[in-house]
């Protein structure tokens, strides 16, 4: 049986994760707790990453080298950038790119990583399928959406600045961690998805969103990965 790596940004976004699992042996490194057991009887290694891209990537990588994971899975909070996805509802990664990245005086499109082959990092398509059946059965209640996931060092709460991010990404939802976690699993070779509850609007109104919508949008996402650990087959990769 292959090993999951979960990784929330925060420690509200896997302290429920981490009371359901059973846990066997907690790992510390680079000032990280990695908890390792089982949720729902499959093998899991559950972390918080902290805030922003360096943090994010670093966690996923120590996921492949120390604990061998063959999946990676990040859960957490957004904000959406398209009218029709309102909070509480929940975004699964299409792909990830990081819409701070601009190397576009150097010839590369925006958002394109100087001399890597692809402008976004796609997830797998398998895992994709089956976060989306697993949200429609642990939250029947709300809306789940397939789209590209774009992350930058900064979080969004001007309309102007959303604005110009969605114009140019494509973007169903913005964030601070997921595109490196899918740039580490790419150059690993190891698939992943990234799943996103969107907590705000990432306009004027995010500052107050943010905190009133926050425990909602991470029991979505809690939810959801359960019920997405329990249907993962063992024979998937």
């Amino acid at each position: 049986m292959g090993r999951i790596g979960i990784i929330g940004a925060m420690e509200e976004e896997i302290a429920l994760l981490k009371d359901k699992m059973e846990i066997e042996v907690i790992v510390k490194k680079a000032s990280m707790e990695f908890y390792q057991g089982s949720l729902n009887g499959r093998e899991v290694v559950v972390v918080r990453s902290g805030i922003g891209k360096v943090n994010a990537g670093l966690c996923a990588q120590i996921l492949v080298d120390v604990f061998n994971v063959n999946r990676l899975i990040n859960t957490g909070i957004a904000g959406s950038l398209k009218a029709e996805i309102n909070i509480g509802d929940i975004v699964i990664s299409s792909d990830a790119l990081q819409h701070d990245m601009d190397a576009t005086n150097f010839g590369y499109s925006r958002g394109e990583i100087p001399r890597m082959d692809t402008i976004s990092f796609p997830a797998a398509p398998e895992l994709i399928s089956i976060a989306r059946e697993a949200c429609e059965e642990a939250n029947p209640e709300i809306n789940v959406f397939v789209g590209r996931i774009v992350t930058g060092d900064q979080f969004i709460a001007e309309r102007s600045v959303k604005n110009e991010i969605a114009s140019w990404t494509d973007g169903y939802c913005t964030e601070m961690e997921g595109a490196a976690i899918a740039q580490a699993a790419y150059l690993n070779r190891v698939p992943f998805v990234i799943v996103r509850a969107i907590s705000d609007k990432a306009d004027d109104s995010a500052v107050m969103d943010y905190p009133a919508f926050e425990q909602q949008a991470i029991e979505h996402s809690v939810k959801l990965i359960e019920r997405f650990v329990e249907k993962l087959p063992e024979e998937t990769f």
